[in-house]
């Protein structure tokens, strides 16, 4: 800023360079609370709490520069900052001052008459240190949606066996066979990316995957993440895999991870960058003995605006593309929607290959158009008439199908941007479509 002192402007070039040094962070956190800026010191000790969480120092310093009176015996005075030397911050019982602390940065929430014990009077809680809403940390009151192990299945999914068999091969045997995987030396570090045109399914297949593994299942976008306050985002990324650490087994589930994990050098927002920071450092836990039982899944429509650190080994090093269903999958899908509406004379397999490259969205919007033009009719002439091919056909000629804007886009990446091979199962699809 204009009026900040040169010093200053020094101190926030150093950090700049090196962002982890901790004890020149704080440095510079407190030239600026001595300035008069309580704000900016703030700022920066949240910050060096990411790196340096049990540093009594910086949360000390924190307490000060938000006003907060310290807990425990008083403490002298901080020496004036001079250039070059570190001022020395008081140290206080932060465990005292905790709680004022989250009562003033952390997020709150208003408990409903008669929601349990504690809750009988309507107060504001703040969310404990774990994430859940309860004093006990308790699994139930936790913000993120857990779903129990569900029925869901592979078999479940209608045709796409190309998709089946290299689920299986790539993440499903290794799980269930732990004595092949020891033999083999098989890590289970990583996770796996599913990636292709939206509406496709690669929610459903992540939840038949959780099925699979007999998990349960946690569904994390970016909405569950982002908090306005500063160090919470990447505090929220955290306790999500806390929280499938104790539910574990468990599968962690990263829709839009471009929203996520978006790349570093295209976000202007510090916050987001810190949020991708701390989602690479959990990532890295996964696999290891204390997130054992913890199974990362990521779906996105556009994997190359995902961070590339995100897909190096021992992360989300393994991608399956899902591509619109095939045949027997639209065949399953329009049987599925149509189950429950009257039909007459339909012939599901003519009506799946005049459905050809259309999402699984694309052919629920045609059973959806498909009744109205029948209901329009019956409530024009009296008589109520069943859905025919003529109407299911008529539709599926108004309808385009989702996924050719998408694919106008993935085939230039496919054709130029293929590092590493990541997109040749893209680039094969393209090539036997004749769309390159």
């Amino acid at each position: 800023m204009s009026d900040e002192s040169p010093l200053i402007r020094s101190l926030r070039t150093a950090v700049a360079a090196a962002p982890e040094d901790v004890p020149l962070r704080l440095h510079l956190a407190e030239m600026l609370l001595a300035a008069g800026r309580p704000d900016a010191a703030v700022a920066e000790a949240a910050v060096a709490l990411q790196y340096a969480p049990a540093d009594a120092d910086v949360r000390a310093l924190m307490v000060r520069a938000m006003g907060l009176p310290p807990a425990g015996p008083a403490a002298p005075p901080a020496a004036p900052a001079t250039p070059g030397t570190p001022a020395a911050a008081p140290r206080f019982d932060w465990a005292a001052a905790e709680q004022d602390l989250d009562g003033v940065v952390g997020p709150r929430f208003v408990a409903d008459s008669g929601a349990g014990a504690g809750a009988e009077d309507g107060r504001e809680r703040p969310l404990t240190s774990d994430g859940a809403g309860g004093p006990d940390g308790d699994d139930a009151d936790s913000p993120w949606d857990i779903d129990a192990p569900g029925t869901v299945r592979l078999a479940d999914v209608g045709g796409m066996q190309d998709v089946k068999d290299r689920l299986e091969a790539a993440f499903l045997a290794p799980m269930r066979n732990p004595e092949l995987r020891k033999l083999y030396g098989k890590s289970l570090r990583g996770g796996l990316l599913l990636y292709g045109p939206p509406g496709c399914g690669k929610t459903f297949i992540a939840r038949a995957v959780a099925g699979e593994l007999g998990a349960s299942f946690m569904s994390i976008s970016l909405s569950d993440i982002l908090d306005m306050w500063i160090g919470r985002s990447e505090k929220n990324v955290h306790d999500i895999f806390e929280t499938a650490r104790r539910q574990a087994p468990c599968v962690v589930f990263l829709d839009e991870l471009d929203a996520l994990g978006a790349k570093r050098s295209r976000t202007a927002h510090s916050g987001l960058r810190n949020v991708v920071n701390q989602l690479l450092t959990e990532l890295d836990g996964v696999g290891s003995g204390a997130h054992e039982g913890v199974f990362v899944l990521a779906a996105t429509n556009v994997p190359w605006d995902v961070d590339i650190a995100l897909r190096r080994p021992g992360r989300l090093d393994r991608t399956l593309l899902v591509l619109p269903p095939d045949a027997a999958a639209r065949e399953a899908i329009l049987h599925y929607h149509l189950r429950e509406r009257p039909i007459e004379g339909v012939d599901l397999g003519k009506l799946a290959k005049a459905t050809e490259d259309f999402s699984g969205a694309d052919l629920a919007h045609v059973c959806e158009t498909a009744a109205e033009t029948a209901l329009l009719d019956s409530a024009r002439t009296g008589t109520v008439r069943m859905i025919g091919m003529k109407d299911l056909l008529s539709a599926a000629k108004q309808i385009r199908p989702s996924s050719e804007p998408w694919f106008a886009s993935a085939r230039n990446v496919a054709m130029f941007a293929n590092d590493g091979g990541m997109y040749d199962d893209l680039l094969a699809y393209l090539k036997k479509k004749r769309k390159l």
